[in-house]
This record gives C-alpha cells, sequence and structure tokens, in this order.
C-alpha cells in the first residue's frame, strides 16, 4: 500500500469562500453553490502549510497526487478514495520546435479511468464520502463520468449519469460497466445538467455537476503543483489548456497563487492560454469582448466533445485567471484538430485525444499569429487517453495465399 495514504497529517483548510462574493462558509459541512449561486473556493492557512513542509519532504514522498496533502481538504485518511492516482509525464514534441522553446505535452492519459478527470472526481468523491454523501449525480460528455463511476463505486456511492446522446460509446459503456445507471440524453451537456439540478429534491442526490460542489477544483489544482514541482519550481512561459468547464484552467492558477503565497516560487507566471472549438467557444467570445461573463453558445459541435460546453457555471474564475496571467483564449476548427492528431501520432507516437490535439493546434496557430513565441518554453495537455475516441478506418488488406508484391509496401520510397 502506498505509504502516503496510511499516515494522518492535519488538515490546513481555513474556510470556503464565495468565488464571486468573497462571502465565507464553514469548510467542514456539505455544501454546493454559494448563497449567490457561485462556485465554492477552498481556503487554506498558507503560513501553517509553509511551516510544515519544504521542498526537500515533498521530493522524498511516493510518486502520487497525495504528495501534496497539505494542500487539499480531506481531513481523515481513511476517507481517501483512490485508485493510483500517478504523477503523468512530460513528453517533449521535437517536431514542434522551432525555436530556442521547448514545447512539451503532459500526458494525463496516464491516470485512471484514462483521462485528468480522474484528478478531480477522486477529490471530490472522498470528500463526498467525508461529508456522509451517499448519492450523487451528474452531467457529463464522457471522461467526468466515467471518473465519478469509478471512484463512487470504490467509495460505496451510488451514481447517476446523464449524457449527450452523442458521447463516444466506449464512454458510456464505461460508465455502465463501473456501476453507475447512465442514461443518454437527446441534448447538451447542459440539457443533462438541469435534469441533475431538477431531480434533486426527488431522488436525494447530490449534484456532482463542474464546480457546482468546491473540490473538484481542488483535485486539478494538484496539475498545477505538480508542474511546478516538475520544472524545479520555475514555471514554463505558457499553458495552453483544452477547455470546456475550465476547472483544470481555474484549479492550476489557484495553485500557482497558493505556491507564490508560500515563498515556493517567483517571477513571471504562465500565461493562461485557454482552448476552445471554433463550434463552442463561449469563453472566447467573452474573453474577446471584454465581459467577465461568457453568454451559451448557440448550437454548439465539436470533434471534442469534452470541451463542447456551451456555458460554464465558472466562467467569470476562467477569465479572471486567463487575464491576470497576461494570456489569453483561442478557437480552433475541428479539420485542424484531426490534421493535429494524425500529425502527432505519425511524427511523435503519442497518440492524443482530440482535446488534447486541439492544445496542438491551438500552438501552431498562435506562433502564426504573434501571441506565442518560438522561444518560450510552453505546456500543452493531452486530457485522455487516445484510445478512447474513434480513428480513421483501416482498409489495407492481403491474400496470404496469393503472390505478393512487396514494393506496394514502400510506395514511392523505393
Amino acid at each position: 500500500m502506498n505509504s502516503n495514504l496510511t499516515e494522518d497529517r492535519p488538515t490546513f483548510v481555513a474556510h470556503l469562500e464565495c468565488g464571486f462574493s468573497g462571502q465565507r462558509l464553514e469548510a467542514n459541512k456539505l455544501h454546493g453553490l454559494s448563497p449567490a449561486g457561485k462556485p465554492l473556493l477552498v481556503k487554506y492557512d498558507l503560513e501553517k502549510i509553509r511551516a510544515a513542509l519544504s521542498k526537500e519532504t515533498l521530493a522524498h514522498r511516493p510518486a502520487d497526487l497525495w504528495r501534496y496533502r497539505e494542500f487539499l481538504p480531506v481531513r481523515r485518511t481513511e476517507n481517501i478514495v483512490s485508485l493510483g492516482e500517478t504523477l503523468t509525464p512530460l513528453i517533449e514534441l521535437a517536431s514542434l520546435r522551432s525555436g530556442a522553446g521547448q514545447v512539451f505535452v503532459k500526458d494525463e492519459g496516464r491516470l485512471p479511468t484514462g483521462s485528468f478527470k480522474a484528478r478531480g472526481l477522486c477529490m471530490a468523491i472522498s470528500m463526498a464520502k467525508e461529508l456522509g454523501v451517499k448519492r450523487i449525480a451528474m452531467p457529463t460528455n464522457g471522461n467526468a463520468g466515467a471518473a465519478a463511476a469509478a471512484y463512487a463505486a470504490r467509495a460505496g456511492i451510488e451514481s447517476f449519469i446523464f449524457c449527450p446522446e452523442d458521447t463516444p460509446e466506449i464512454n458510456v459503456r464505461e460508465i455502465a460497466a463501473q456501476g453507475a445507471k447512465i442514461w443518454r440524453v437527446n441534448g447538451l451537456i447542459n440539457d443533462c445538467g438541469k435534469i441533475v439540478g431538477a431531480g434533486k429534491e426527488a431522488m436525494g442526490w447530490f449534484d456532482f455537476s463542474t464546480l457546482k460542489e468546491p473540490y473538484r477544483i481542488e483535485g486539478k489544482k494538484t496539475i498545477g503543483l505538480e508542474l511546478a514541482e516538475q520544472f524545479q519550481w520555475r514555471l514554463p512561459h505558457a499553458i495552453f489548456y483544452p477547455t470546456g468547464g475550465g476547472t483544470g484552467l481555474i484549479g492550476m492558477w489557484k495553485a500557482f497563487q497558493e505556491l507564490k503565497a508560500i515563498g515556493w516560487i517567483d517571477g513571471p507566471l504562465p500565461r493562461m492560454i485557454a482552448v476552445q472549438a471554433a463550434g463552442c467557444a463561449p469563453i472566447v467570445r467573452a474573453f474577446e469582448q471584454g465581459t467577465e461573463h461568457a453568454t451559451l453558445f448557440p448550437n454548439a459541435h465539436t470533434v471534442a466533445a469534452g470541451i463542447r460546453v456551451p456555458a460554464a457555471i465558472g466562467d467569470f474564475l476562467m477569465l479572471r485567471a486567463i487575464r491576470e496571467s497576461g494570456g489569453f483564449a483561442t478557437a480552433i476548427d475541428d479539420n485542424s484538430i484531426i490534421e493535429a492528431r494524425q500529425a502527432v501520432a505519425a511524427r511523435e507516437g503519442l497518440l492524443l485525444c482530440p482535446e488534447g490535439a486541439a492544445t496542438v493546434a491551438a500552438y501552431q496557430q498562435e506562433l502564426r499569429s504573434g501571441r506565442v513565441m518560438s522561444s518560450d518554453s510552453v505546456i500543452l495537455f493531452n486530457c485522455a487517453n487516445g484510445n478512447k475516441y474513434p480513428l480513421p478506418p483501416v482498409t489495407g488488406q492481403l491474400d496470404c495465399t496469393q503472390s505478393i508484391d512487396f514494393h506496394q509496401f514502400a510506395g514511392d520510397s523505393l
């Protein structure tokens, strides 16, 4: 057993705080949204964390998400629900390098259930267990539902999942296999979310929709903690993040702020760059219009289902992180996403999910625009295992009973 999960440590949570109004709420009670109807953020006694933990102590801990325990909200070790959340690697893409900077992919497909959703859902389910939740419900575009189903099953919590009817079949089946009750819905993820909200009183479930509970952000925050440690506490120039509900973008920016407050990092923080699909780009539109909130994006569509979120309750938190960091939001068309996925697989041997490919295409687009420089060190995100998504058909076939013309295999190369 991982020794990091067998020793109790004190929690450093101070309170919960409305991300919009600043109103404080008690931390050790079950909360959804704040009284203002906005996401709650977990606030820590950072001075106590600084006194209790050093970089040297951290460096000798097991290589998993729970090594950052002091920065996380779970109070009792027995409530941790884990499936082995390993640290994920940074993989350099040499074919994208055109100057002095380096381009890395943070490959989150190595996590349990094959996506970065494991980070947020392991934390949210652990806190649900700690706070006595017995039944949850959530909308999903696929991977979040799979992670919720897996961790809920491990925690003995009943789960109800609602997904758009065009959700990848492998996601639907893995959610069902992991014990959740799942339904396809003839709408988008926001329509699924309405069903979850409408059923709360009748079904007695806790709403696990993105940012409608405080703790998924804390799990996603570990991406930022991990990146800082992997870069020896000197962060890259820019981070391209595939943005739907935006939990990871918000969580990373929160992590960087906390690390800066305790003196573990200094100097400029990364520019946070939100990557959306051209067919569903509410954050891009709001950023360009200079607004604090994003309106519903009509007729949302994209091959990258994970970022097909027409409206996000954490819009103002995303936009705040983007602007505070000096970053921006950018949209990429589906053809560019598909081309980037095929190119990286063929040249680098790394099979990206469509959302991950969107960050590659966005980086290339912004190099051309001049909003990022070839001298910049950049992080791109592959947020899920590429094998979870449909791939182009393969039609080549041979008849082993006939003479074979081997020159056909090489084409024009011989």
